[in-house]
């Protein structure tokens, strides 16, 4: 199956299936659902509640930045039919290329909004349909509309393909119209699935909030916002996490090992958790706890660089030079050419002359 043994990480809320639901239909394929983007993860969900919650630059620069890290990006309606929980509506044979040349649309926007489900596919191959939306997005974006109007404005005419019998408008604001006979009028329309409970939304809400304290620095704040998260929905590794490090950063030590004990517990292959905490147990003193914490995570993802390095020097700060040898010259073979890769290759050559040193006398 597609989605057992892979882990799925969403930004922002989603609108089209409540999460709780989501993770519960990916944990039974035998996947992990995981608010927020981590080392493991896999596939990056873009819940279309971002749209209400953060600029264009911002939504770009989230995609830019997801698209060049990790495997693949999806849209809610992609991610839906990986879980073959929905279908595209008919056969398409389009090509990302052709659709993008009969339409007039540029690459970037038409990844944009097929990632926000502006179409009826989310990706290539397209229908004819979404070649009469692209067309039409092509227009109004040609007569001033963000590419993030549009995606907020085409879902409130519940089915997207009902676009295509409609004139649509841009009229100098955040919202795209439709002109009808009887004169302009906004999309209106049901959404084709619930968009979830209160709680759910004042869950997202808590959420947004103690990031953006996190964002700014304010760590007690961001804490207190996490917690309150977390009274409600006791179940979220990521937020568990998000907490620890915003109270080591508020120099509430203790505290913050629970919490990433927690995160843990929730979720035993959260690497960043087990790196996180072997730091702060590090810098408490706790060298052989932080030593097992590293191990861990390096068993978790081989490839983990900053984990693999932090343990030589541990080991180099225990006098163990052989292990410290070890572990410097298995950071080279994952980074060459950093300052990093210069300070391990250092190391490397002190532990040698140190050994030799000791062998000659």
């Amino acid at each position: 199956m597609a989605v057992a043994g892979r882990t799925f990480g969403i930004v922002g809320a989603l609108a089209a299936f409540p999460r709780r639901l989501a993770a519960r239909e990916v944990e039974r394929q035998g996947g992990h659902l995981r608010r927020g983007v981590a080392r493991q993860t896999n596939y990056v969900v873009f819940g279309r509640g971002l749209l209400s919650r953060a600029t264009e630059a911002e939504i770009e620069k989230r995609f830019d930045g997801e698209s060049g890290t990790h495997g693949r990006v999806l849209s809610e309606n992609g991610f839906l039919r990986l879980l073959g929980l929905a279908r595209a509506a008919e056969t398409s044979a389009l090509a990302r290329q052709s659709l993008i040349d009969q339409s007039g649309i540029s690459p970037r926007h038409l990844d944009l909004l097929s990632l926000f489900d502006a179409f009826e596919h989310d990706g290539e191959p397209y229908s004819f349909r979404d070649l009469i939306l692209a067309r039409k997005y092509a227009g109004l974006m040609a007569s001033g509309a963000g590419w993030s109007a549009i995606a907020r404005s085409v879902h409130r005419s519940g089915n997207v393909a009902s676009l295509t019998a409609l004139s649509l408008h841009h009229e100098g604001n955040d919202t795209i119209y439709a002109r009808r006979a009887e004169g302009l009028s906004e999309l209106d329309g049901q959404m084709l699935l619930d968009v979830g409970s209160p709680d759910e939304e004042a869950l997202e809400d808590l959420f947004a909030l103690a990031e953006a304290a996190e964002e700014a620095g304010d760590y007690d704040e961001a804490a207190a916002f996490y917690q309150r998260y977390l009274a409600i929905d006791r179940t979220d590794s990521v937020a568990a996490f998000n907490r620890a490090n915003c109270l080591r950063a508020a120099g509430q030590e203790a505290e913050a090992a629970h919490d990433y004990a927690r995160a843990i517990k929730l979720d035993p292959s959260f690497v960043e958790a087990w790196f996180n905490l072997a730091g702060l147990m590090e810098e408490r003193g706790r060298t052989e706890t932080a030593r097992r914490h590293l191990t861990k995570a390096i068993e978790l993802d081989g490839g983990y660089a900053d984990a693999v390095f932090n343990l030589a020097k541990l080991e180099f700060d225990a006098g163990n030079l052989t292990e410290a040898r070890r572990w410097w010259m298995r950071y080279l073979e994952l980074d060459q050419d950093s300052e990093w890769a210069r300070k391990a290759e250092r190391g490397v050559q002190f532990v040698n002359l140190q050994l030799l040193s000791r062998t000659a006398g």
